[in-house]
């Protein structure tokens, strides 16, 4: 069974080294979208309960919202954010039976990247 749930959260970056206007900072509403894979529990007939899983992005995302990604990633690309909401999130779901799939990483309207 896979599930999957999306937030957002805003923050401010600048790419240094790149050749262009994302050198300044600049700022992007994010939308995350995680999706989870594994065993229907029989007894509680969930993968993950859904409160509980946003409870887990938010905490991830609560470090990274309204902050200067520079202070936190070296060169905060949308493939690095991702990278790094992945990482976080994996160290989170360790004891439960549902494996991370994917962190599709929204950086505004029409672009994303995702990891796998």
């Amino acid at each position: 069974m896979r599930m999957g749930l999306s937030l957002e959260f805003d923050a401010a970056h600048r790419l240094p080294g790149y050749d262009g206007k994302c050198s300044r900072v600049h700022g992007h509403t994010y939308d995350v979208e995680v999706v989870l894979e594994g065993p229907v529990d029989d007894e509680n007939g969930f993968l993950v309960d859904f409160y509980d899983l946003k409870q887990i992005l938010k905490s991830v995302l609560e470090e990274l919202d309204h902050r200067d990604l520079n202070e936190i990633l070296s060169n905060p690309t949308a493939e690095r954010i991702a990278e790094h909401i992945k990482a976080s999130l994996e160290s989170q779901l360790l004891d439960r039976s549902a494996s991370l799939v994917s962190v599709k990483l929204w950086e505004g309207k029409n672009k994303w990247v995702m990891t796998e």
